[in-house]
């Protein structure tokens, strides 16, 4: 699938979901995917971002992203909204407690506090399905129900780019039947890009901001952006968009493998994404 044909579906995607949903806001990491991912809702709505824009601030986050962050969206002008756990925070859970309860604290558990406050039935996440294994189970429009969980063995059915998007589904159990009340979906616009098609496209585009983080600087780079205590550099060169690209069509290094290795294993992220980690 080309550049402009990859352009198009997440057009698609992001105003099929605009349309079918009263309270949309979308995601926002700061990284290459869901910078991108703002690029194309900004080229979907002619310039502007009609929803909020969430930043999931765990407070560990590097100084460069926080830079980013506030910059961009002074620029871009859409409407910025940053949620924390603050008594997670308070009660002083972090990397040191533990890969998986500071991601469900501090992220899974912030976003679901949010919602609530806010009230979203949908959210656009710039997931890609090669970027994980567990990720590739996902759906275009999936599904979380009111506790919050991803059953990644029941999805909605996707043929011909026709969506499931309504707001509750049916369930049975063994001994009776049982209505499901879903909390909001996840939309992802760009789950079937790869990582190389990303940055053709912002070479393609030319003006997509990127984080000074990507490109290398004394033989080191960051090819994932996360919380600066599970994100390493990787051995690399590359320091410009063009040496990116002509690397990532040669390399056989794993995208996240500068995050943390025990949240990357494929258990430890299935149950993350369960529990609803993004």
């Amino acid at each position: 699938m080309g550049l402009k044909e990859l352009e198009n579906k997440s057009i698609y995607i992001i105003r099929e979901a605009y349309a079918e949903f009263d309270n949309p806001a979308i995601l926002w990491s700061m990284g290459k995917d869901s910078t991108t991912a703002l690029w194309l809702c900004r080229k979907a709505f002619f310039g502007d971002i009609p929803f909020p824009v969430i930043h999931i601030d765990t407070g560990y986050k590097f100084k460069q992203m926080y830079e980013f962050r506030d910059r961009i969206a002074s620029e871009w002008g859409f409407d910025l909204v940053i949620a924390k756990n603050e008594d997670a925070i308070k009660a002083g859970v972090g990397p040191k407690s533990g890969k998986l309860e500071c991601c469900t604290k501090l992220k899974t558990e912030a976003l679901m506090q949010y919602i609530d406050k806010r009230g979203f039935d949908a959210l656009f996440l710039a997931i890609r399905r090669d970027e994980h294994g567990i990720r590739a189970k996902e759906r275009v429009f999936s599904p979380r129900d009111e506790a919050f969980r991803w059953n990644y063995r029941d999805q909605p059915l996707e043929m011909w780019d026709q969506y499931q998007t309504q707001t509750q589904t049916q369930t049975q159990t063994q001994s009776q039947s049982e209505e499901t009340v879903q909390n909001h979906t996840r939309v992802h616009p760009i789950l079937h890009w790869r990582e190389l098609d990303v940055w053709e496209y912002i070479k393609r585009e030319k003006i997509i901001p990127v984080n000074s983080m990507y490109f290398a600087s004394n033989g080191k780079r960051y090819r994932s952006l996360g919380c600066e205590p599970c994100t390493s550099p990787i051995d690399s060169n590359a320091n410009t968009i063009d040496a990116i690209v002509k690397e990532l069509r040669t390399t056989k290094v794993a995208e996240r493998s500068g995050r943390a290795q025990d949240k990357e294993k494929a258990f430890m992220m299935q149950k993350l994404r369960a529990l609803g980690y993004m």
